[in-house]
């Protein structure tokens, strides 16, 4: 078979993926590791804690702890203890956040305009239903 190994086309598509977000949210001072994904989290469900978070984003503990840390350190998120639970954190949007949020949604929306520019807008659902078919099966960790 003389196809690439759809394996490694995934690979080289993230790569790119990455390469472009790293780019283009440097002037947020965001870089890799999702950290946009994690803000766009928060600021959707303010008060999400570190581990409902690392669950809905599928991304390990340390990863999200790293994550939170940086968006604390740049002024986009504040950390404040649960009052339920004393050894919980909940994680709100700063001001800061919240403003230059549509910025960068905005440049996620370019990412996937980007990546479908190739596609008619069926092609693009039929990828789309393709990729959320194969996600729940893989169990490669």
């Amino acid at each position: 078979m003389n196809e690439m190994p759809i394996g490694r086309i995934v690979s080289m598509i993230h790569r790119q993926n990455q390469k472009f977000l790293s780019r283009e949210l440097k002037p947020f001072e965001l870089g890799n590791g999702g950290q946009h994904a994690f803000l766009k989290m928060i600021i959707a469900k303010p008060g999400i804690n570190q581990d409902e978070l690392s669950s809905q984003l599928k991304f390990d503990k340390a990863t999200t702890a790293r994550a939170i840390k940086h968006l604390e350190n740049v002024g986009y998120v504040d950390r404040q203890t649960d009052n339920k639970d004393r050894r919980s954190n909940n994680l709100y949007p700063t001001t800061k956040a919240r403003n230059i949020f549509p910025q960068i949604q905005e440049v996620l929306e370019r990412l996937n305009e980007e990546i479908t520019s190739n596609l008619t807008a069926e092609e693009e659902r039929q990828l789309l239903q393709l990729l959320k078919k194969i996600y729940p099966t893989l169990k490669l960790q």
